[in-house]
């Protein structure tokens, strides 16, 4: 299995392959047709809430992770992760974030949960 995070904001590569938008809310300033997205599954991102808490700097990356992973324990999260664990077992899967810090942002949540299974 081949994923991968990468910014939005970034150019297009040609071993991207699938390429997923992880955000709930479309990135300013990127259209369409420039960023190029396969899928845009939204009840995979963080809840709106989870979300404003995290920016607010109200809380540690890893309780949000922990957080985060809670939510995806829900059964339509769950089936969404199984989605993206199928493209990534037929090629090349990229999540592409407009996080600043895609490293402690919940797209690196979701590429650690790929990676274990």
């Amino acid at each position: 299995m081949s994923v991968r995070v990468r910014r939005v904001y970034d150019p297009p590569e040609p071993d991207d392959g699938v390429r997923v938008l992880v955000d709930r809310l479309w990135p300013r300033g990127v259209s369409k047709d420039a960023a190029r997205v396969d899928e845009w599954p939204k009840g995979l991102t963080p809840s709106t809430e989870l979300r404003r808490w995290y920016h607010a700097d109200e809380g540690s990356y890893e309780e949000f992770a922990r957080r985060y992973e809670a939510e995806l324990a829900a059964p339509e999260a769950r089936e969404l992760l199984d989605r993206v664990r199928e493209l990534a077992a037929k090629g090349e899967v990229t999540l592409l974030t407009a996080a600043k810090a895609p490293g402690e942002s919940h797209a690196a949540v979701l590429l650690r949960l790929l990676d274990e299974r």
